[in-house]
């Protein structure tokens, strides 16, 4: 599993910001209205979570064990916790929605983890999944997270929703420009990305999923709760600002 000081890292590149506002505009474009709402993200989701934040009734970010977290907001109380991404610390219903990124492709087991999403959202909640494209360059090149653990084509990412007891709703793709980190090239960006969508190609870097709760599923039995944080050993890593990522090694 790709590490959170990789992550962070990975954003403040130019790569990076690109990445971000072009994944932000699907996600935003997909969720035009949250207000009254309680928004989680799962993976690393705070680079998009921020266009929710002031928002949301609610908005807070989970980050799994293995991965490591990171505080955020930088300047204001931290809305991260550390958590097992099987057994989240939330009651059942309690979400309206979900945004996982940098998830689904790197979790161990991919529909545990979303049949735990499915628990903790209510009735009629949604996610909103961020997935690298199997066919896509981004997919290809392990110079970006997108380019770690499984990627998808859409039917896999269909059958995937439909075992965890979700119907997807809505589609969406991002970063059909190639991720080529000189500064030169990304000056086009904007150029291949209208391009590219007015014309529906299919080698996008990133699916843009929106799935809705199936209601009539049954509640799995919730297991034995585990003792997390004994089992963690943190590494601190100093960050710009005097934000502190911690990682796990078990």
């Amino acid at each position: 599993m790709i590490d959170v000081v990789d992550l962070r890292h990975f954003y403040t590149q130019p790569l990076g910001m690109v990445a971000r506002r072009f994944i932000g505009r699907g996600v935003r474009a997909r969720w035009p209205d949250v207000r009254g709402m309680r928004v989680a993200g799962m993976g690393y989701a705070t680079p998009y979570l921020g266009l929710f934040r002031d928002e949301a009734e609610r908005c807070i970010a989970f980050m799994p064990a293995a991965q490591g977290v990171v505080k955020w907001p930088s300047q204001r109380p931290t809305l991260t916790a550390l958590v097992d991404e099987l057994e989240l610390p939330l009651a059942d219903a309690t979400i309206d929605r979900m945004l996982l990124v940098h998830a689904i492709e790197i979790s161990h087991d991919t529909v545990a983890l979303l049949r735990e999403v499915w628990r903790v959202l209510s009735a009629g909640g949604r996610l909103l999944a961020v997935v690298p494209n199997r066919r896509g360059l981004w997919a290809r090149m392990d110079t970006t997270p997108f380019g770690n653990g499984r990627p998808y084509s859409r039917a896999q990412i269909t059958h995937l929703l439909r075992e965890s007891w979700f119907t997807p709703t809505g589609w969406a793709e991002a970063l059909y420009v190639p991720p080529i980190p000189r500064n030169w090239f990304l000056r086009s960006a904007a150029a291949w990305e209208t391009a590219a969508a007015s014309i529906s190609a299919p080698f996008a870097g990133v699916h843009i999923v929106e799935a809705m709760k199936q209601v009539y599923r049954p509640i799995p039995a919730r297991r034995e709760k585990r003792r997390l944080v004994p089992a963690l050993e943190p590494v601190l890593a100093p960050s710009p600002g005097g934000a502190t990522a911690v990682t796990s090694h078990r």
